[in-house]
């Protein structure tokens, strides 16, 4: 969601400041903000909208001084304004915030009570305002902190300056990830320390980092950081080297990042596969785990959004072919009804982040109940994948656009050889099953350029869906979630109301919706499920609405006649069929955004974690 960066630097930070957040702006954000210590002074620069805004207001009135903090704000408590914007300060202190503070109403009017004057409507105030109350009350920087955080309650990631000592930040963590940069010796980073939401925000300043754990606060400064945990007693954290690369992530000829993404699933698929796959003998290879998998009974799948559809599709998958019985739960449900968790439990979460809040609150839950807990994850060095006991990392690389799509795709491939892994060591594929399934999944990197060639015919129909106010998306089996997750994508980029149905579902409400104002998207290749998926386009048909069909050369022959539109796919085997048939429902959300003139990369009110339940 939100991003922070600080520099306890050696010279003016204000523009490196600007850059960290810059490679942030994927995260989603509605105002900006920067603060400086110079000459003794906290110097504030917000600004409302982009961060060309703010970089407009610092061309105007520039902030010198070589530490600072800077952060992009998602709105939670309070309008996206200027006002509102982060950094929030007092004469003493400054700070940024992620997250939520969930108790800041009673904390708020004991601060108005006492006559302070707040400015803003958010949350994140309340804790500049304690801080700065002890620190004017003689407690020193490390003091105040110490006697504020036990006070705060929900989830934050801070990082704090102080007027006073124009030579030391503090950051402190709890529920939303912060990292700690170390300046390289020899480097022109050396005698300098950082903090940031993440590896990527500091990668032109450094690749040696440092995760701070739950409750953790850190002292930083030009010599380094001394970190501390919840019990105020100093912690070492190890220093790793990020990865991350510290070029810019560059849209090169494409004109969106989401565009880009999309024309790098069969790349990215491939090293993702390549990962799990041993190809001399066509297995699936899991990384090296202490547990037996073929003893887990039980499933629990937990996710939000596009992850929660690419679960949809494995419990499917996992049911089909290792026979094991899966349980599937939106994390921002999960934890609230309480569920009965057997013993020999698998809990798998889904996430591009590893930080969702409300995802890593439900696989703390279900580590507490003893269940084994497995986590599909792009990133990771995140919080869910080291509390993970098997990690499945996806090798999409950076994900900028804020809809997902290479990593929904990179999830799926994981899934699938996840299922592959299982049903073998359940006994449910022998040898020679499993290699097939193999062999198929090898053939999905190709599939999907396939998949990608029709781009210049659905985006030459993108404006017969363009005008719609409604749209509905039918599936069967492991096509259902997809008519979900295309449905989920129009809605995000294109701003048109779209749902997504399973087929047979239609006749039970959604056909009181059919009109010919109301295009009807069907996935529906070739194979068991066709005839029924038809006879419900059909259903659809004789109530004037406008199909758009999805499917391989076979299914169009038979069915295609008389639709508004129809996108043909290649002809794939049904366990590869949901990550070739994401590429026509992410191109065409793309190509009707386009065609609609909306914001592709970062579309209104949505963010790329959502740190906050």
């Amino acid at each position: 969601m939100c991003g922070i960066i600080g520099i306890v630097g050696k010279q003016d930070v204000a523009d490196r400041l600007v850059d960290g957040l810059r490679r942030m702006e994927y995260r989603g954000y509605d105002s900006a903000g920067v603060c400086t210590i110079h000459d003794g002074a906290l110097v504030r620069r917000r600004a409302e909208g982009k961060l060309a805004n703010l970089v407009r207001e610092l061309a105007a009135n520039p902030a010198p001084g070589t530490i600072g903090i800077a952060h992009t704000r998602w709105a939670t408590h309070g309008a996206p304004t200027a006002h509102n914007a982060h950094p929030h300060a007092t004469d003493h202190v400054a700070l940024v915030h992620n997250g939520i503070i969930e108790n800041f109403r009673p904390l708020r009017e004991e601060l108005l009570a006492e006559g302070r004057t707040l400015e803003s409507e958010t949350d994140s105030e309340v804790v500049a305002h304690l801080i700065s109350r002890e620190v004017e009350n003689g407690a020193s920087p490390e003091e105040a902190v110490q006697a504020v955080l036990p006070r705060l309650r929900g989830a934050f990631a801070l990082a704090i300056a102080f007027r006073s000592h124009p030579d030391m930040l503090i950051g402190a963590r709890l529920g939303s990830p912060l990292v700690i940069g170390y300046g390289a010796p020899g480097t022109e980073g050396e005698g300098e320390t950082y903090l940031g939401s993440d590896a990527l925000a500091l990668a032109p300043l450094t690749q040696q980092i440092a995760y701070l754990e739950e409750g953790d606060w850190a002292v930083i400064t030009r010599g380094g950081a001394q970190i501390f945990d919840a019990d105020n007693a100093p912690a070492e954290r190890a220093v790793t080297t990020s990865g991350a690369s510290a070029a810019a992530v560059e849209k090169g000829n494409y004109r969106h990042f989401m565009q880009k993404e999309i024309f790098e699933q069969p790349t990215v698929v491939a090293q993702t596969l390549r990962s799990y796959i041993r190809q001399v003998d066509n297995v699936v290879a899991l990384p090296q785990i202490d547990f037996d998998l073929s003893q887990i009974r039980r499933v629990t799948i937990v996710a939000c959004g596009t992850s929660y559809y690419a679960g949809m599709v494995a419990k499917y998958w996992f049911e089909t072919f290792a026979r094991v019985p899966v349980d599937i739960d939106f994390a921002s449900e999960f934890r609230y009804r309480e569920p009965v968790l057997e013993d020999g439990g698998l809990a798998l979460f889904i996430s591009q982040s590893g930080e969702t809040a409300d995802t890593l609150a439900a696989l703390r839950y279900c580590k507490q109940a003893g269940q084994t807990i497995a986590v599909v994850v792009n990133v990771p060095t995140s919080s869910m994948a080291r509390e993970a006991d098997l990690l499945l990392p996806t090798h999409a690389g950076p994900e900028i656009g804020v809809a997902s799509t290479k990593a929904f795709t990179c999830q799926l491939a994981v899934l699938a050889a996840l299922a592959a892994h299982l049903a073998a060591r359940k006994g449910r594929l022998d040898r020679a099953e499993e290699q097939d399934i193999v062999r198929h999944l090898l053939e999905a990197p190709a599939a999907l350029n396939a998949a990608l060639d029709h781009n210049d015919d659905i985006a030459a129909m993108a404006h017969l869906i363009a005008p719609a106010r409604d749209v509905l998306y039918l599936g069967r089996g492991p096509d259902y979630p997809l008519a979900l997750e295309g449905a989920l994508k129009l809605k995000e980029i294109s701003y048109i109301h779209a749902e997504g149905y399973a087929s047979g579902e239609m006749k039970h409400g959604p056909i009181a919706l059919i009109d010919e104002a109301v295009p009807v998207i069907v996935l529906a290749p070739s194979g068991p499920l066709f005839e029924k998926t038809v006879s419900n386009m059909q259903e659809v048909r004789a109530r004037g609405g406008k199909i758009v069909l999805i499917s391989d050369e076979e299914g169009l022959a038979e069915a295609g006649e008389g639709c508004l539109a129809t996108i043909q796919m290649p002809k794939v085997h049904p366990l590869i069929a949901p990550l070739v048939y994401a590429v026509p429902v992410q191109l065409l959300a793309y190509h009707v955004a386009i065609a609609k003139g909306t914001d592709v990369d970062q579309p209104r009110n949505l963010a790329k974690s959502v740190t906050v339940e």
